[in-house]
Order: structure tokens, then C-alpha cells, then sequence
């Protein structure tokens, strides 16, 4: 049947295709030089998952921070970093996003062939793709803090610029190749309803008889290693001589980053033990066994400890984050060119360098804070107080809320501790919670370490060692119980050739 309507639908559609005919053979020629000079530059980034503002906030998500900035997320930063690249460099750019799962998948990634020219890796792949000469130094004019749209260099953390100035491979800084991301620590997740804060401020804690089957650690060698070296040195860690000497961080960071032979022998034997006494391995299901209860406690990133927090909060009971006595992981993703991705192209290393700056404005750091729930390497500078203004706005409190707390973070924001523009006034129940994951207090941060990139023959020890802690051994189960099973397979085998015989028969 004929729709009413359909028939001057149609006479427009007409009169209008005509009026587009006409109007587009006036213009071809001028379109034709356009479009010539507007071919855009094709940047293609790789992130983890889940790891950037998408945008498509609701109306009531918009945050509204005391001083009056409204941040609101409409959609994907990387879309509306095209936006601003054209407003800003008068240049079509169009970024091909997309996404890996773990390190060692974008590594892969990278040696199946995917190109890429800006990618955002942990610390130690930033310092393995480094010393395999893979990497782009940033661009000189990338640190200039004269250049108004340098957000990086302008708004990075004191800290986070420190960290990655004094970390050098093979003579060369982290900073020259890499741009802070989000970053954080590792530690204890914990139900304290079950668990006291002493039992969960351990790496003791996953060997703990009083938990058994009830604690998890992380199934990636790294975290759980450093968890064993936590275990195995914790007389010296907490050693009062070894903490207060002049080259504490010095001999930390080497405590917790040894390799010799005959650690990696005791971490082997170590975590053979703690398999019995966990409840599994995990790389992301911690955060939902801890909220329903399976487990106590769990070895957790911090970001992911704040997300669990917020679940349990909403499910209404309490969740508490604990940073081990004896060291913690310092950890951080970074934003790194890519020489085979770039290949000399200058227009893609500045669209890549704007990429970065891009996200680095005080504003996108929140959202990305917001939807990640990690904490940005961006503090802001004297002139931009957002992001410190949006941690009061998560976290601030006031006298009439009752116990309040001075917790200062100038350590991040301005480089000294003492800072008064940057003490928090906080409720006292934040300790061990969010705000405490999130930007930990500088006592904890002083024994925190980074674990370093391993060289080819010692990250060949550990990952066979980790192979063997995780798979079944044979030599493991009593000699009588292998001549059992011996000798129940053969009486299966003799079992089945009688039945054989029979049907021949």
C-alpha cells in the first residue's frame, strides 16, 4: 500500500538531487584541489582495554568542581583529539584505535608485524622495546614549557618526572622515550571483617594458614615474584638499620629486582608452597571473588582495589587496601613511539607528540581518571589546579562530617611533601581505602620499587621457573599413588583388549 506523503517525498527527493547535480559540477574543480591538499595523517594508536574516556556520559555524570569547571564527557578522546588537532594545527589527523590485552600480546603483536605508532606498555616492556632499540626519542620541542599546548611537560607529576628522569637503560633515561600515563602500586585487598590490617600488610599474608584456600595471587610472573622476594627478604626489608641507611632505595630496588640463580631457586620452592595455599591464580577475577566473598584477601593493583571498593561499597560492606611492610611494586603505563610505526614520517611524530599532549590537559586526565578509575601521571601546574580539585571533589570532606583527617599529597602535585596548597582535608575513614590507593601517602611511597626489565638469560629463569610452579609435576605425588594409578590404567588397557578379543570372536 502507498504511504500518504510518499509521493512529495519523491518530487523533493527530485528537485533537490537536481540542485546537488548542478551545484557539485560548479564546484568540482575546487573540490577536487580541496581534497587534494586535506589528506589527513592516519595515526595509529594501541592502549590497553578499556583504558580512555569513551565519552557518552548521562547528564547527571558531569562533574562540577568547586571551582565552577564542569567536565563532561561527550565521546571518545581520541575523537575529540582529532577535533582539537584540526582546530589547534590546522591538520586533518585520524587515529586508528585499538587495543591489547597484556604486554606480552602487544609484544607479540609487534613481532607478528602489527604497525603502530603510538602505543602505552608497562615500565618493564617500556625498558625491553628500549633496549631492543625499538623505540622514538620524543621530539626536543615535546619539553618545551613555553609551547602553551605541551600539556605533558607543563602538567606531569613532579614525581612521576623524577621517577622516570632518574631510570635509565643502557645509559639513556625513561623519560626520553617515554610519556607517564596512569600509575600506582600493588598491595593486599582485603575484607577486614575477616582480616586485620596486620595480616593483610604482609606478602606473608598468601602463606598464612589461617587463610588457606581463601587468598589469591596474580598468574603473571612478575607480580607473583616480586610477592615471593617480599616473602623471602623480609627480616632485611624490615630491618630498622636497613631502612634508615643513606642508600635504603638503592638497595631495595636491587633486593627486589634479584635474579641470581639461587633466589630464583628459593622463589620457586616458595611459591610451590603458597600454590597449596591459595585459592587460585588470577589475572582479573580477583576483584569479583573479593566482592562476593569467595575469597579474604587478594594481591591487587591499586586501581583495581578502588574499583572493588566502589562495588562493595554499593553492595554495602567494606573492602580495605593494605601496602606491604616489607616493599611495594611501583608501577606505571607509558605513552612510546614506535620506530617502525612512525618511519621518519614527521607529520606522525607530531601527531603522536599532540596525541600525548592532548591527553595530558588537566581536564582529560580527570576523565580518563573517572572512567578508568587509575590514577594520571597529570598533577597540573601553579595555574591549574583541576585534577588536585577533583580529588577533593572525590575524596574532600569537612568538619561536619565528623573525624577529618590532614592527608598531605604535595609529594605529586608540587614535588614537597610539606606543601600546605596541597592537604587534604579528608575524612578519617579514607585510610586504607580509596584515596589512600590512589595516591598512597609518601611513607608508602618511600618503599616502593621498580621492577626492572631482565636481560634475555634472566627472564629465561624466571618465566621456566614460573612454568614449572604452575604446572603439575609428576615428582610431586607419593610413589604409591603413581604405582595406583599405573596400575589402574593397565588393568584398563587389559580390560579393553579382552573386550576386543571377545567381539572377534
Amino acid at each position: 500500500m502507498k504511504k500518504i506523503g510518499s509521493g512529495l517525498r519523491r518530487r523533493v527527493w527530485l528537485t533537490a538531487s537536481a540542485v546537488c547535480a548542478f551545484s557539485l559540477l560548479w564546484l568540482w574543480k575546487p573540490v577536487q584541489t580541496v581534497c587534494a591538499s586535506e589528506e589527513p595523517v592516519i595515526l595509529r594508536v594501541c592502549n590497553w582495554e578499556e583504558y580512555i574516556d569513551l565519552g557518552e556520559w548521562d547528564d547527571e555524570e558531569a562533574i562540577t568542581l568547586d571551582d565552577g569547571t564542569v567536565i563532561f564527557g561527550e565521546k571518545p578522546l581520541y575523537e575529540e583529539f582529532e577535533d582539537w588537532y584540526k582546530e589547534t594545527y590546522g591538520k586533518t589527523v585520524r587515529v586508528e584505535y585499538s587495543c591489547f590485552g597484556t604486554n606480552e600480546d602487544l609484544y607479540n603483536q609487534l613481532n607478528l608485524g602489527d604497525t603502530y605508532d603510538l602505543v602505552c606498555p608497562s615500565e618493564y616492556m617500556i625498558m625491553k622495546l628500549m633496549a631492543e632499540d625499538k623505540l622514538l626519542p620524543y621530539s626536543d620541542h615535546f619539553y618545551m614549557e613555553s609551547d602553551e599546548n605541551n600539556f605533558y611537560i607543563n602538567n606531569v607529576s613532579p614525581y612521576i618526572k623524577k621517577t622516570l628522569e632518574t631510570n635509565e637503560i643502557n645509559g639513556e633515561s625513561w623519560s626520553k622515550y617515554a610519556a607517564g600515563y596512569m600509575w600506582g602500586i600493588t598491595g593486599v585487598l582485603y575484607n577486614p571483617a575477616l582480616v586485620s590490617a596486620d595480616e593483610a600488610a604482609t606478602w606473608e599474608i598468601f602463606g598464612n594458614p589461617k587463610f588457606n584456600r581463601q587468598v589469591t595471587l596474580k598468574d603473571n610472573v612478575r607480580d607473583s615474584y616480586f610477592a615471593a622476594l617480599g616473602i623471602l627478604k623480609a627480616d632485611e626489608l624490615t630491618d630498622e638499620k636497613f631502612v634508615h641507611s643513606a642508600d635504603y632505595h638503592e638497595r631495595l630496588a636491587d633486593m627486589m629486582n634479584d635474579v641470581s640463580p639461587e633466589t630464583i631457586v628459593q622463589a620457586q620452592e616458595l611459591l610451590d608452597d603458597l600454590m597449596d595455599n591459595l585459592y587460585s591464580l588470577e589475572t582479573d577475577s580477583g576483584k569479583a571473588d573479593m566482592i562476593t566473598g569467595k575469597i579474604v584477601a587478594n594481591y591487587q593493583w591499586s586501581g583495581d582495589a578502588v574499583y572493588a571498593m566502589d562495588q562493595a561499597d554499593a553492595d554495602g560492606f567494606e573492602l580495605k587496601f593494605a601496602v606491604p611492610k616489607e616493599s611495594t611494586n611501583l608501577w606505571f603505563d607509558g605513552w612510546v613511539m614506535l620506530k617502525s610505526g612512525i618511519n621518519d614520517s614527521v607529520e606522525r611524530q607530531h601527531a603522536a607528540e599532540a596525541f600525548v599532549n592532548f591527553l595530558s590537559r588537566t581536564d582529560n586526565a580527570v576523565r580518563n581518571m573517572y572512567y578508568i578509575g587509575y590514577t594520571s601521571s597529570i598533577a597540573g601546574n601553579d595555574n591549574d589546579d583541576t585534577v588536585y580539585e577533583y580529588m577533593n571533589w572525590c575524596y574532600g570532606a569537612s568538619e561536619e562530617d565528623g573525624d577529618i583527617m590532614e592527608y598531605p599529597v604535595g609529594y605529586f602535585f608540587s614535588g614537597d611533601n610539606r606543601d600546605k596548597d596541597y592537604i587534604l582535608q579528608a575524612s578519617s575513614r579514607q585510610t586504607g581505602r580509596q584515596l589512600y590507593s590512589q595516591y598512597p601517602p609518601q611513607e608508602v611511597m618511600d618503599r616502593t620499587a621498580v621492577m626492572r626489565y631482565f636481560d634475555a638469560d634472566a627472564n629465561k629463569a624466571i618465566n621456566q621457573m614460573w612454568i614449572d610452579v604452575r604446572c603439575f609435576d609428576i615428582n610431586d605425588v607419593p610413589m604409591g599413588i603413581r604405582i595406583a594409578l599405573l596400575t589402574a590404567m593397565l588393568f584398563i588397557i587389559w580390560a579393553l583388549y579382552k573386550k576386543s578379543l571377545s567381539k572377534n570372536s
